[in-house]
């Protein structure tokens, strides 16, 4: 993400701002969150706007305020890979690492909380809060991509649609601080062109499964992207989770 004219510049403190408790900053407290304040900006990003090219050299890192972006990697063939989402708290770029490995591409309009990186990298050498931040998001990051292996490998299409809606259902309610359980409501952040590209599906099946779920009673559609789910278990049996949430091999 290179440093360029914002786009939007909306300046949010960041004890008011809706991912503090999910963020890079969540276990910062409010000397560091001062920091942070006064090197920060934001950036919005248009649907299917590049945040990032893979390869290129990257001098801004920044959390996802709103939005959804994808991460994705070209063959050299042009045959193209979608290897996961980056969803509101998740973290665009790496400290210490030099070039970007994925191409990061905005699925819908995307706000950005952005750092200049070598600013960054000298706060986070600072604050033990940071180090530890980034060390958690890392490895919930590793626990992602086991599961989108999973979910690529091993899951039939009605699974695979089941469990992308688990997915954004438990980071929605993780996010808004509320308990996912029968009754949630959440939006859907993705087209069913950008589901397919994640899932690995067509467009018609990633329709015709959701056509499905819904037919079923396991999810009520209230307009194109917002999900109302009436049984969650009923959605974690489709998803193939077991009762505590994780994936059965």
């Amino acid at each position: 993400m290179k440093h360029a004219p914002l786009i939007a510049q909306n300046h949010m403190r960041c004890a008011d701002c809706p991912i503090r408790h999910k963020a890079v900053c969540a276990y910062c407290e409010p000397p560091e969150l001062a920091k942070l304040d006064a090197m920060k900006s934001y950036r919005t990003f248009q649907a299917g706007e590049t945040i990032v090219w893979a390869g290129e050299e990257v001098d801004v890192l920044g959390s996802v305020v709103s939005g959804v972006a994808t991460l994705s990697r070209t063959l050299p063939d042009g045959r193209r890979q979608m290897v996961g989402l980056l969803l509101p708290s998740d973290f665009v770029g790496r400290p210490g690492r030099r070039t970007a490995p994925y191409d990061v591409v905005a699925a819908n309009e995307v706000m950005i909380c952005q750092f200049i990186k070598p600013k960054f990298e000298t706060l986070v050498s600072k604050t033990p809060a940071l180090e530890r931040r980034l060390l958690d998001m890392t490895l919930d990051e590793l626990d992602a991509a086991r599961e989108w292996m999973l979910l690529l490998g091993r899951k039939t299409a009605r699974e695979k649609i089941a469990s992308l809606l688990v997915i954004i259902a438990r980071r929605d309610a993780a996010l808004n601080s509320t308990t996912v359980g029968d009754g949630l409501r959440f939006a859907l952040p993705l087209t069913r062109e950008a589901m397919s590209d994640y899932l690995g599906l067509t467009i018609e099946t990633v329709s015709r499964q959701i056509s499905a779920l819904k037919k079923s009673g396991i999810i009520v559609l209230e307009d194109s992207r917002h999900v109302h789910v009436p049984d969650y278990g009923a959605l974690l049996d489709e998803a193939g989770d077991d009762s505590d949430g994780g994936f059965i091999s």
